[in-house]
């Protein structure tokens, strides 16, 4: 049945679409998107008439629609509307409760909003809005108004009637969004609508499973979720069947390219077993499309279950393609083929998509050279319609379904296909009940996409389908809109997009061009490509490991003179030469990435990622110092009297030491040299002792880049050396990073010398602590304090230590905690699949050990990540994560994969940032949090140089967050920032009389003129 079916070629196709460009995949698209004349009108004509026809027919219920139309996304009260939505519900402690309310509807204006055609529960839900945003306002004079009489009565109630009464109408809003809570509850909600012959597609909320009982818990809802349609169906003997939808990321922790082979063996069983029931019952199964970089494992998955599973003449299997990606149509290609090659028929659902916020994100953050997804609105629409043709092209092994919500979409694809019984529609549970009632008049089929769950797993689903129904440009939220007229709305999507002054949005800036036109952005990998990863491995693989090399035995007297000498030569060369050699440099290590990453790998312990991200580190260090340097090193003309010329100027020192630390032997190693070289410096450089593979390889790349031989020396050796050098008279200044008691003694070496006063720049350790609130929401939290604590083995600096959880949601956290980490896999770290590599060496290992020894006996073990046969001959330490008394309990900075926890009292979190502020340590500090309020006040409070809100603590970007501490954690300022370069310099002003030469000419000229 599969003979002559090439599935690589296909997916290289698919690859090759990935990221390209977008002009170039738009001119492909045009044709297949653009009608003649004739066809064109009738699509506008019938789409007018159901825009005007809905228009006049509209009645306002609690839809969705109505919600949009009436609380828009880009209001203060769309936005706490849907904060409140999302998180009211599943907050279990009153206090944080209340403060969410208090800080989400103070500062909004509910009346606004109501009135007008609203329906009565929009109306009554923003009247109790109201009356709550300004019972809380009550004790603020400047905000009293006539209303607040009433408020005021009603607040004799008291706190917690109000908090029930808003409980309740959240309740009803998140219920807008939901079909059911279970699946037999959407089953009845549902079932006047399945006699019509309206269909569904049931989906159980779930946004990826984080640990293995998550899994295994949403395979057994998606199994009865089969088996209660199955049965439903069976009983009803509807007109049509209803079926659903799978998320595959739901049946698997770790549902990622990476973990390809994990994936295959342990989740393929599970989707069969899926399939098969479906199969079984004869109701429709369709695979839910996901992020981008999930896209070619799920279409490796699918053909791996077509392989195994026993569908006998099922043709109910679907999947649903996403317009905006750029490989859409070559993904529609791909399951053309492979349906005719297994001799089956598939339907897909063809929607514009839902992660396109995320997606543009994730391609500027990882620095590709391009976007997985359109960057026009009208551009996706012009792919939809391309796809549209591709899909009824081929509709003998494909039937298409059609997921929107836009009159011009719908009567397009009517006009192409000819026979409106070739196509089907499907919309959102709650939107667009108008548009499809009035297609249902015409006689055409639709089905209902009805999402199931409770509202704490609402999150995910709710932001995405409010961000892409509810955005100004969304039809949706337009169609009620009478501002917006029926021409605008029945705009040709190719007419459109051909009129903008470029097919590219130039507001979406890709990751090269992100900090254009000063920089250029460093240029990143795309791990999750197989064929990216596949030729880097192999290089990486073939890259002959150095020799270590021998430690410096040379005259440390002759070096520094040396530097001393090149130095002022150096420092007298302009400012752009020098600001050249850095950029030079960059492209370089650009250009032998997979050579830095095998010495990384091997030398450092780095992960596959954490290698790109720490060339990617270096690489902007030298494009944004040479940056800063030009602009730092302008002379700054100053005011003063007539006839007196003051101006203010930067120089170099003179000879920089500069002491860089084994956890990052490449991106410190060269930030401090970039930045004491740039600045007209000489630099003699000494690398950690385990990691000096590496600087010397970035020795000869210096040197290549055009920096003279005698202007940077690299000294290897291990602390006695480095102790003679900052000793040495002519150290002009000395930047380190590593532990504060090294940094401490080389302060007082510094001290105690005559002679200039020499700066230290130092950055060192931190006890870095992420708190966390009962409004948090727990998938969140875990994605980020297993990256924040465990990544790069918990050898950062700025790595999570400590983390505040409160006692009312803090069992939920450890249990998902726990099966995350059982999830990590250590070992090798040049494998795609490892998330976590050795410790740096023995003497580390020894050390932590030896903490583990003191928490086995005084703390509470919550988990420790098993470690596999692999793993017993190297200096690995298991991720593990402990309970303790308190955070004075610890020691000190704990450097490595230990996490340690503390629980609080939600009233206490006061008491959790002074006990964190009383370590002395002051570098990273984290938040998750959806109250502002609490965001301002642990801002304002909390004695951190990084304050991460909502996300992990790792992974400062240069230029974008300057990275460094206070206090114990170094004596500033932040490296990558725009103070860093002035503390390498001297400042030097010039003061000239120009009288003294005959006269102020330029006074006596304007006088003159003005005469």
């Amino acid at each position: 049945m599969t003979s002559g079916f090439d599935s690589t070629k296909y997916l290289k196709d698919i690859a090759a679409l990935y990221r390209a460009d977008e002009a170039a995949c738009l001119e492909k698209l045009f044709p297949a998107a653009r009608l003649e004349p004739a066809k064109r009108e009738n699509i506008r004509k019938r789409a007018a008439k159901w825009i005007e026809e809905i228009r006049r027919t509209h009645k306002p219920s609690a839809t969705v629609t109505d919600l949009l139309a009436r609380f828009s996304l880009t209001s203060h009260e769309g936005l706490a509307l849907m904060c409140l939505a999302e998180a009211l519900l599943r907050i279990p402690d009153r206090a944080t409760a209340d403060a969410l309310i208090k800080d989400k509807l103070s500062e909004t204006h509910w009346n606004a909003a109501l009135g007008g055609n609203a329906s009565w529960a929009i109306n009554i839900t923003g009247w109790a809005l109201s009356i709550t945003g300004t019972l809380i306002d009550l004790d603020d004079p400047a905000k009293k108004s006539p209303g607040a009489a009433l408020g005021k009565l009603i607040s004799r109630l008291g706190q917690p009637v109000i908090r029930e009464a808003l409980r309740g109408a959240m309740q009803f809003l998140a219920n807008q969004f939901v079909t059911g809570e279970t699946i037999a509850e959407a089953l009845e909600r549902a079932r006047s609508d399945m006699e019509k012959g309206i269909w569904f597609s049931f989906d159980m909320l779930g946004e990826g499973a984080r640990t293995a009982a998550d899994a295994a818990r949403y395979f057994d809802e998606y199994i009865q979720a089969i088996e209660a349609v199955g049965a439903f169906q069976a009983k009803h003997k509807f007109p049509r069947s209803s079926g659903v939808s799978v998320k595959l990321s739901a049946l698997h922790p770790r549902y990622e390219m990476a973990q390809r082979g994990r994936v295959i063996k342990e989740m393929v069983p599970r989707f069969v077993a899926l399939c098969e029931r479906a199969a079984q019952l004869n109701i429709p199964m369709t695979i839910d499309p996901e992020e981008a970089d999930r896209l070619q494992l799920s279409c490796e998955v699918t053909e791996a279950m077509l392989t195994q599973a026993n569908l006998g003449t099922w043709e109910g299997f679907g999947f649903g393609i996403q317009a905006y990606q750029k490989r859409a149509p070559a993904v529609i290609d791909w399951f053309t083929a492979l349906a005719k090659a297994y001799g089956k028929r598939f339907h897909i659902r063809l929607i514009k998509g839902a992660y396109w916020d995320s997606e543009i994100k994730r391609g500027q953050e990882r620095g590709w050279d391009d976007f997985p997804v359109f960057t026009r609105k009208s551009a996706t629409d012009v792919s939809y319609l391309a796809c549209a043709q591709r899909l009824l092209a081929g509709s003998e092994w494909v039937a298409p379904m059609f997921g929107t919500h836009n009159a011009m979409t719908i009567s397009h694809i009517l006009e192409i296909a000819g026979d409106p019984k070739r196509v089907e529609f499907q919309k959102l549970h709650g939107m667009s009940n108008d548009l499809h009632r009035v297609l249902r008049a015409d006689g055409m089929t639709y089905g209902v996409y009805a999402p199931v769950g409770n509202h704490e797993v609402l999150l995910g689903y709710l932001v995405r389908r409010i961000l892409e129904n509810g955005a100004n440009s969304s039809f949706v939220h337009r169609l009620l809109d009478r501002s917006a007229s029926v021409t605008q709305l029945t705009a040709d999507p190719v007419d459109e997009l051909r009129a903008q002054p470029s097919l590219r949005h130039p507001l979406v800036r890709r990751a090269p061009d992100l900090y254009a036109p000063e920089r250029r952005n460093s240029e990143g990998i795309d791990l999750a490509d197989p064929f990216v990863t596949g030729p880097l491995l192999t290089a990486i693989g073939n890259f002959p490991y150095p020799l270590p090399p021998e430690e410096f035995k040379g005259d440390i007297d002759i070096l520094f003179q040396s530097a001393h000498l090149a130095y002022r030569s150096w420092s007298k060369t302009d400012v752009a030469t020098r600001a050249g050699c850095l950029e030079k440099l960059g492209d370089l290590m650009e250009r032998d990435t997979p050579a830095l990453m095998a010495i990384l790998i091997r030398e450092g312990g780095k992960t596959l990622p954490d290698a790109v991200a720490e060339i990617r580190e270096a690489v902007d260090f030298c494009r944004y110092y040479a940056m800063r340097a030009r602009k730092d090193f302008e002379t700054i003309d100053l005011p003063g009297p007539v006839g007196e010329q003051n101006r203010m100027r930067l120089v170099g020192r003179g000879v920089f030491v500069c002491i860089s630390p084994w956890n990052f032997p490449l991106a410190i190693f060269l930030g401090q040299i970039a930045a004491a070289l740039v600045t007209g410096n000489a630099v003699i450089a000494k690398p950690a002792s385990q990691t000096r593979r590496v600087a010397v390889y970035m020795e000869r790349l210096i040197y290549a880049a055009g920096i003279p031989a005698a202007l940077f020396r690299l000294v290897i050796g291990g602390a006695k050396i480095g102790a003679a050098l900052v000793a040495h008279p002519l150290v002009a200044g000395v930047t380190m990073t590593g532990s504060t008691a090294t940094a401490q003694g080389i302060n007082r070496t510094l001290a105690a010398k005559d002679g200039p006063i020499v700066p230290l720049i130092a950055e060192t350790g931190g006890q870095n602590a992420m708190i966390v609130d009962s409004s948090a929401l727990p998938e969140q939290v875990i994605d980020d304090v297993i990256t924040s604590a465990f990544r790069s083995t918990g050898q950062r600096c700025s790595a999570l230590r400590v983390l505040c959880l409160p006692e009312p949601t803090a069992d939920k956290i450890l249990t998902m905690l726990k099966g995350a980490m059982k999830e990590l896999r250590v070992g090798d770290p040049g494998r795609l699949e490892t998330d976590v590599g050795p410790v740096i060496d023995t003497p580390s290992q020894k050390s932590l050990l030896e903490h583990v020894e003191r928490l086995k006996k005084e703390a509470k073990e919550i988990f420790i990540t098993p470690l596999g046969p692999e793993c017993a001959a190297g200096p690995f330490v298991a991720p593990q994560a402990w309970e303790i008394p308190s955070i004075a309990w610890l020691p000190g900075e704990i450097f490595g994969p230990i996490l340690h926890v503390v629980l609080y009292k939600p009233e206490n979190l006061g008491t959790i940032i002074a006990q964190i502020n009383a370590t002395g340590f002051g570098l990273t500090c984290g938040l998750h949090s959806r109250i502002e309020e609490t965001v301002r006040h642990v801002e304002g409070e909390a004695h951190a140089g990084n304050f991460y809100v909502n996300r992990s603590m790792i992974g400062a970007i240069v230029g974008v967050q300057p990275f460094g501490g206070e206090g114990l954690s170094g004596t500033g300022p932040k490296a990558g920032g725009p103070h860093y370069l002035p503390r390498f310099c001297l400042e030097r002003v010039t003061s000239n009389n120009i009288t003294a030469a005959g006269g102020n000419a330029s006074l006596l000229v304007a006088v003159a003129d003005g005469v």
